[in-house]
């Protein structure tokens, strides 16, 4: 009997185990491991992921800036792969053989038996030539995309450009990206990601159990349509981009223009700049790759991005607060005699200007006049260690101006410049032992002082406007209801009285009526502007900011030629030729005045640059040189050992640019 009782629990024992394993196999295969779920689906459901178009962007007339060009990605699902001649797929395809195996391998570690990315970007011939002979290619698949193409090939830094996802796009967005999906990466593509991208949609088909399509599943009632991005209107002008991109080429710097009734951004040149179809198709990477090597930098976006002393340009905003403050009025005079007494140490003055008030001190660009205003500025509360407080009073209502502060611009990556806090002062010169002659450079706009092009095009607006900007911004509208952001119309007010902005605006009309800017005056538009020429370590940067007309002004404007010199000699005439095509959609100055700015080449030579020594001397015998003689010579790169090979390479590469660019 006992026998019996224990050959029963044994019994019960091994089908209880049997059915324990069996329920554990079930939860692993059901529940821990998709692979039996995804296969099992795929035999009777095939999704296709149906990619939308993103939102097209145009200018602020309706000319396209950026359109969609449709492009064909083949996708592969591992599993379903079965002997094919793969050197025909390879030749209609356009890779190699071994190319085709580590898409295979990279293909099978994703996944066996999801579809991935195998080759993408065909374009619409490669892939009329393939379509008919898919079916000759099991396991794989054709999916229609769009990318991006450029019609006028300008405005490439505003417009940025998009590039495939990373693991880091994936996980931050939620699992919304997949691999294989594009994302805005810079410039407005970025910005307005959410907009532009839309929504994607899904098709969803029966399959047999040999993976041919049996027609919509549920007669497409679990599909999702997609919905193409929204369209974008920018507030660029092409005609003026266009223009200033011309006369900025072979030359490192910058052009903002801005609307000052709106803050709508109509320019946005940064040079040198590049063709944004460079950074579409197939060879992108390789592009992109010479851009990152390039001296000059194209890829940086200069007019948010790079730093340049204000120079002269920013003496009007110190006049502004010195008449706020009462420190001055417009009838205050200083004598000038060719340099200004800065303790020890003078600072010096382009002229000898005698008695000058403030007109006359704007007109001709007084260095006296204004470190005179500053150290009243600076003074005013005593000196000793007041001079600290005081400084950052003065330094509050800079940036009140949007000097030293980020403006909010709708791009990404904007710099805030700089206006030094006095803790900085205190660590260069230890606490109160700096005074108002240790700073005087910032009278000036120079010293520590640095802004953006567009924050000098930003100051420009304010004084167009007698005392407030609109935040500046280059989308003016979303969708096809126009929808403009509220932030964009809000006013910033600097605190200045408009009563105080006439005088200044008077001697700003007479910098380009008779003073500096005299050789740039517009027939007919009467312009106010300011020349500048900001200190460097090479030659000095080259800066013109202004608006116009004077009496409801249109457009503002700030140009920046790095190693240009004086602001009269290359900033100045950029402007008025922009400022002009803006407002009469002509120049009227001679064309070969306009076109000896466009061919100049003012790119500053490459650390070790050296210019070529003529090989030939010229005499009688000249003439007489073969064509092999006087052929081109090839330019090789030399190999450099040791630790400075690295270096030496990328001058070298630098020079043979520098050259390049000096032929054109």
């Amino acid at each position: 009997m006992n026998n019996y009782f224990e050959r029963r629990y044994v019994i019960a024992g091994i089908f209880i185990t049997l059915v324990i394993i069996l329920l554990a196999r079930l939860f692993y295969i059901q529940i821990v491991d998709d692979k039996y779920t995804l296969y099992a689906t795929r035999n009777v459901i095939r999704q296709k992921i149906i990619f939308p178009a993103r939102g097209p962007i145009l200018d602020r007339n309706g000319k396209i800036l950026v359109q969609n060009l449709p492009v064909y990605d083949i996708t592969v699902i591992p599993k379903e792969v079965k002997p094919f001649d793969t050197l025909e797929f390879c030749r209609l395809i356009g890779v190699d053989k071994d190319g085709f195996d580590k898409r295979l391998i990279k293909a099978r570690k994703y996944s066996p038996y999801r579809e991935s990315i195998f080759e993408k970007q065909l374009s619409v011939q490669q892939y009329a030539a393939l379509s008919e002979r898919m079916s000759e290619f099991p396991g794989f698949d054709v999916q229609r995309r769009t990318i991006r193409t450029y019609p006028d090939s300008t405005a490439a830094q505003f417009l940025g450009y998009i590039s495939e996802v990373n693991d880091q796009d994936v996980e931050r967005s939620g699992d919304y990206y997949r691999p294989g999906d594009y994302i805005g990466r810079t410039g407005v593509e970025k910005s307005y990601e959410t907009i532009l991208r839309g929504q994607r949609g899904v098709q969803n088909f029966m399959v047999d159990s040999r993976g041919v399509f049996q027609g919509q599943f549920a007669g497409g009632k679990l599909d999702t349509p997609a919905i193409a991005g929204e369209q974008l209107t920018s507030s660029l002008d092409i005609r003026i981009q266009k223009l200033g991109e011309a006369l900025m080429h072979n030359k490192v710097g910058s052009i903002v223009a801005i609307e000052p009734s709106t803050g709508e951004i109509l320019c946005f040149v940064s040079s040198p700049t590049y063709d944004p179809n460079l950074m579409v198709g197939r060879q992108r990477g390789n592009n992109m790759a010479a851009m990152y090597k390039d001296f000059y930098r194209p890829l940086l976006v200069r007019p948010i991005q790079a730093y340049y002393p204000p120079g002269s340009s920013f003496k009007p905003l110190d006049a502004l607060i010195a008449l706020q403050e009462g420190i001055i009025t417009p009838q205050t005079t200083f004598f000038c005699p060719h340099y200004y007494q800065a303790g020890n140490h003078r600072v010096g003055c382009e002229h000898f200007d005698g008695v000058t008030d403030l007109r006359k001190a704007i007109s001709q660009s007084c260095n006296t006049y204004f470190c005179n205003v500053f150290d009243r500025l600076i003074n005013k509360n005593g000196g000793g260690h007041r001079t600290a407080d005081t400084y950052m009073n003065w330094r509050t209502n800079v940036n009140k101006f949007g000097f030293g502060v980020k403006l909010g611009l709708d791009l990404p990556h904007e710099r805030k410049g700089l206006v030094p806090s006095s803790k900085f002062y205190d660590n260069r010169y230890h606490k109160d032992h700096w005074r108002v002659n240790t700073i005087i450079s910032d009278a000036i706009g120079q010293g520590e002082l640095l802004s953006t092009p567009l924050q000098m095009a930003n100051i420009e607006c304010t004084i167009a406007n007698r005392g407030f900007y609109y935040t500046p911004h280059l989308i003016k509208a979303i969708g096809d209801r126009r929808i403009t952001k509220a932030e964009y119309t809000t006013r910033n007010y600097v605190g200045i009285d408009s009563t105080y902005f006439n005088p200044v605006i008077d001697g700003m009309q007479d910098v380009v009526d008779r003073g500096t800017a005299a050789e740039s005056r517009i027939p007919g538009i009467i312009m106010c502007g300011k020349t500048g020429t900001a200190q460097n370590r090479g030659k000095n940067h080259s800066i013109f900011v202004g608006f116009a007309p004077r009496d409801n002004p249109k457009i503002a404007i700030a140009v920046i030629v790095e190693n240009g010199g004086f602001g009269a000699s290359w900033a100045a005439p950029i402007a008025s030729y922009l400022v002009e095509k803006y407002l009469r959609d002509a120049i009227t100055r001679p064309k070969a005045q306009v076109a000896y700015i466009m061919n100049k080449n003012l790119l500053p030579p490459p650390p070790g640059y050296k210019p070529p020594v003529p090989k030939y001397k010229m005499g009688p015998d000249s003439l007489k040189k073969t064509q092999k003689d006087t052929a081109p010579k090839p330019v090789i790169l030399k190999s450099v050992s040791g630790k400075h090979k690295k270096d030496t390479f990328s001058r070298q590469l630098a020079a043979v640019q520098f050259k390049r660019r000096e032929d054109e």
